[in-house]
């Protein structure tokens, strides 16, 4: 039976890129996402055509019991070997005014809840079979709130710290959890692109993409990923950042005050 790999947030940029690099070394590649079937449908197609092994799930992570009954779903297909949390939680720049109560919970419960639910279900499978690998998507917000951040720094903070309570519980008994910060642009239409609208986000590719190496990209991230799931546990990384080589670490950014 193949081991799966179990992508939540699966659209095209760094989900469906992770699941294309899973499929090809031989995983059964489970992508899931929230809406635009149609394009979930095409995305398993082409690894199919290509000779992986894939399945779609339409899921809405806030939903009560989804996160869940995704996770037997995907059991039933065959063991989950390494899950990415994917899901995203930036609803842009807002202030505190701008920020509404509901607004600011939802963010939560994307980026945090969300992966403390699926920590529920899953570790346990996982520290049963003697391993796992948990790799969790995280963002420059999570090491620094800047102004207007206040739901996403909030909720990726917590991101990271669950990422850190689960490693310090369950990595003695084989469960490996990785919170990747993602500092920087990533070429992806899904989520920048909808972000900064379809002439913003193609006037950054002009200015930053390319043969320029200034923003990141999916397929390279994929390789990351696929080598930190490889990892033998003498040498597990917990945490690290990814940027483009041209852009100013998270550390060294003036901020706002």
């Amino acid at each position: 039976m193949k081991k799966t790999c179990l992508i939540i947030g699966a659209g095209a940029g760094i989900g469906g890129a992770v699941g294309k690099k899973f499929a090809a070394e031989g995983y059964h590649a489970a992508l899931c996402r929230r809406t635009n079937v149609d394009a979930l449908n095409t995305m398993v197609g082409d690894l199919q055509a290509a000779g992986g092994s894939a399945s779609g799930h339409v899921v809405n992570a806030v939903d009560e019991d989804a996160l869940e009954d995704l996770i037997l779903e995907v059991e039933a297909i065959g063991p989950i070997d390494t899950v990415l949390y994917n899901l995203g939680a930036q609803i842009g720049n807002r202030s505190l005014d701008d920020t509404p109560l509901k607004t600011f919970e939802l963010g939560w419960r994307m980026a945090c809840l969300g992966l403390f639910r699926v920590a529920k279900v899953l570790v346990p499978l996982m520290i049963g079979r003697g391993h796992g690998t948990m790799l969790v998507t995280s963002a420059t917000a999570a090491m620094r709130g800047n102004s207007g951040q206040h739901s996403h720094a909030a909720a990726m903070a917590g991101r990271r710290m669950l990422c850190q309570t689960l490693n310090a519980e369950y990595a003695a008994q084989g469960l490996h959890v990785v919170h990747i910060v993602v500092d920087g642009a990533v070429d992806a239409p899904d989520t920048l692109g909808k972000m900064l609208g379809p002439e913003r986000f193609e006037a950054l590719r002009q200015a930053k993409g390319g043969d320029s190496d200034g923003l990141l990209l999916p397929d390279k991230i994929a390789d990351t990923y696929f080598h930190l799931a490889q990892q033998h546990r003498s040498v597990w990384t917990h945490e690290l950042d990814l940027r483009a080589y041209s852009d100013t670490p998270w550390w060294n950014h003036e901020v706002n005050i």
